[in-house]
């Protein structure tokens, strides 16, 4: 219901089926590639043929909701009511009017190209559609079709069935029209005696009544005449009626009611002998919801500059972008890239509050899900590794209802991650241990990180405890980055504030006290923030030296990255030889670079 989600992102759909469809494939993406790639070819082939794309949404649009008729259709009432006949008959009209869709939706899809689009296009060849047609039409009126507004689709299910089917239900038709006559001349009658611009209306509730467009002033005395009652006034509209029009209101409803039963029976005798070829109506549901959803991606990257994904056996997003945020500022917000390789698949992320780190972890968590739903992805290039499961550690708020405290949900999330998560697994944890003891804190975020670093998972972990980040000396597999700041001197000169790039840089960062510069912008006293500084600086002296990596670390940890992208290489390269051959001397200089010389380790002793 929110525009500010995925659904309302990507939802473009036409249909109910359509939106379903949508929501069940983000709750639930898909994991084979070679699916995900059938899907990504249509809404390409959409994007590329812009007659087929209109030609299909056009189609499409006229649908109702399929899936809700064919349910309805297959029930047994437990009792033959007004209401019951009235909608078996609505729902029969309904079925005519989906399935005279057939053929033009064949027709936008006779020129497609694309393996899912023709395998629908040769569903939709199932004779069983025109048997079902053709006898319904043997039966109901060739023009009786589904039309909005209540007295429109009466007057359809009143006269649905042909005539000369029923001798008795062409007889109380008669009488029917007659009574709307009547209605019609004593409504017209009832303004030339009172020289009053009347004119009919009908509602559902209140069967035909009487209307009226008159300021007050022209009235006699400023009213209407004693006959009429249940008068009501909405602007200079009066709607009433008179007891004569109840009285014929009553005719009405009881000939209607006979219509129905006499048409209950014909249509219940016209479904019996439907159901045995109803099944082609599910696979016709499928496809419909499906061309919908297809149809919304393609609408979807329209308004923005989305791209292909692909996939390979490495995350790398090359300048994305946040899909909701882009449709909540009304413009592309700060773009950035992602890189996780098997060999570098543990991402540690720093930087100040209010810098980006929960922005960009939900970015890679929705252009995953986009990707493996077949959608396009809001990148200028992207790769995807096929990930089974999608887990997160986001946000904190106490949990009232199982009486759960910050910390215990906290703890409660991440032994879920633990107990579930494997090797094709995404996982995105924004802050953990915040609810106990600084020093507790790291201790748990460490020993959950050393945990997840066995396994091939690609991880991405969001943190203030800087002291995490040395970890990459220990684990050549874990890299770190940061969200840059930049310092800004108000016009006073007397006050540094800091501005946000939303730009992530490799590195952990080097940002001292950023709690206290967002605390300083916040109403909280001065007082209060100048004794925080001095605390934090008295705690600051007392705390060792951090952990510098040695050269035998760097020198491991270089040989650990060549040996990563060799078997990379191996595995995936397209190159011919002598572009390989430039390739892997490459890597080898690089290699080179990357190990500390015994010259420069001396001199740094």
């Amino acid at each position: 219901r929110n525009g500010h989600t995925l659904l309302g992102v990507l939802n473009y759909t036409k249909t109910p089926g359509g939106s379903r469809r949508l929501r069940s494939n983000i709750l639930e993406p898909l994991v084979d590639a070679e699916t995900i790639n059938t899907r990504l070819d249509c809404v390409q082939e959409l994007l590329q043929d812009e007659e087929l794309f209109f030609g299909l949404q056009a189609v499409i649009s006229k649908f109702l909701d399929t899936e809700q008729l064919l349910s309805v259709l297959v029930q047994i009432p437990k009792q033959d009511t007004v209401k019951t006949a009235e909608s078996k008959i609505t729902n029969l009209i309904y079925l005519k009017h989906t399935l005279e869709l057939v053929e033009p939706l064949k027709a936008a899809l006779r020129s497609c190209n694309t393996q899912l689009l023709k395998a629908y296009y040769n569903s939709l060849e199932d004779t069983r559609f025109g048997i079902i047609l053709e006898k319904i039409t043997t039966v109901i009126n060739d023009d009786t079709r589904y039309t909005k507004g209540c007295l429109s689709m009466r007057t359809q299910k009143c006269y649905a069935v042909k005539p000369n089917i029923s001798e008795f239900l062409d007889i109380a038709r008669r009488t029917y029209t007659e009574i709307v006559d009547d209605i019609a001349g004593m409504i017209t009658q009832l303004a030339e005696k009172y020289s009053l611009p009347m004119k009919t209306s009908f509602s559902s509730a209140r069967g035909f009544f009487i209307q009226m467009n008159a300021d007050c002033s022209t009235l006699p005395n400023g009213q209407l005449p004693s006959e009429f009652t249940k008068i009501t006034k909405m602007k200079n509209t009066y709607s009433f009626t008179s007891a004569d029009l109840i009285k014929m209101n009553e005719r009405c409803q009881e000939s209607l009611r006979e219509i129905y039963h006499m048409t209950y029976l014909i249509v219940c005798k016209l479904l019996n002998e439907i159901y045995e070829h109803i099944h082609c109506l599910y696979k016709l549901s499928d496809i419909v919801s499906m061309l919908d959803m297809l149809l919304s991606f393609a609408h979807a990257c329209t308004l923005s500059d989305y791209v292909r994904p692909e996939f390979t056996d490495t995350l790398a997003i090359k300048q994305g972008w946040h899909p909701i945020l882009e449709k909540i500022a009304m413009e592309k917000p700060v773009s950035n890239n992602t890189y996780l390789t098997e060999g570098n698949n543990f991402v540690i992320i720093t930087g100040p509050n209010m810098s980006g780190k929960s922005t960009y972890l939900k970015q890679i968590a929705l252009c995953q899900i986009m990707a493996q739903i077949g959608s396009y992805v809001p990148a200028e290039y992207c790769s995807f590794r096929i990930a089974e499961q999608i887990f997160t550690r986001i946000g904190m708020d106490d949990d009232i209802e199982t009486n759960a405290s910050t910390f215990m949900k906290e703890m409660k999330e991440i032994t879920y991650i633990i107990q579930n998560a494997n090797d094709k697994s995404l996982i995105i944890i924004d802050e953990l241990g915040r609810g106990t003891s600084a020093e507790e804190g790291i201790g748990i975020c460490y020993a959950a990180c050393e945990y997840l670093l066995n396994l091939k998972a690609f991880t991405l972990f969001a943190t203030h405890f800087l002291e995490l980040c040395h970890i990459d000396a220990l684990y050549p597999n874990v890299e770190n980055y940061h969200f840059e700041v930049q310092h800004v001197r108000s016009s006073a000169g007397n006050k540094e504030k800091i501005a946000y790039t939303y730009t992530l840089s490799k590195g952990y960062t080097e940002e001292k006290n950023y709690g206290l510069k967002a605390a300083e912008v916040s109403s909280l006293p001065s007082s209060i923030i100048l004794d925080a500084k001095e605390i934090t600086n008295h705690i600051a002296k007392q705390i060792l030296h951090r952990q510098k990596s040695t050269p035998e670390m760097m020198k491991q940890r270089a040989a650990y990255q060549l040996a990563m992208r060799l078997v990379q290489t191996a595995r995936n390269s397209r190159l011919d030889p002598d572009s390989l051959r430039v390739y892997l001397k490459a890597l080898k200089k690089k290699y080179e670079g990357s190990c500390p010389t015994p010259g420069k380790n001396d001199e740094q002793h």
